[in-house]
């Protein structure tokens, strides 16, 4: 799922295993989509890791010169230059 969403320019979606994984690629990389594999995560484990997804946001700082970088790699990949 991953794989296929990062494919559509401006997504940046992260495979969350755990809570630490999904406050860091909200925290860290700017990510929109969370994805879970339904085999490895239980119910339970989901709703944990879903609630520290939504209480993370973006934190600036230090990641925003990568995150500026993935962007600048779209506008360049997209256009084609």
């Amino acid at each position: 799922m991953a794989i296929s969403a990062n494919k559509v320019p401006g997504i940046r979606a992260a495979v969350c295993h755990d809570t630490y994984s999904a406050e860091r690629a909200r925290k860290s990389n700017d990510a929109q989509i969370i994805c879970m594999g339904a085999r490895v995560i239980g119910p339970e484990l989901a709703k944990q890791i879903m609630k520290s997804w939504l209480e993370s946001e973006f934190a600036g700082g230090g990641s925003t010169a990568k995150v500026e970088k993935i962007k600048e790699y779209e506008r360049t990949y997209i256009s084609g230059r």
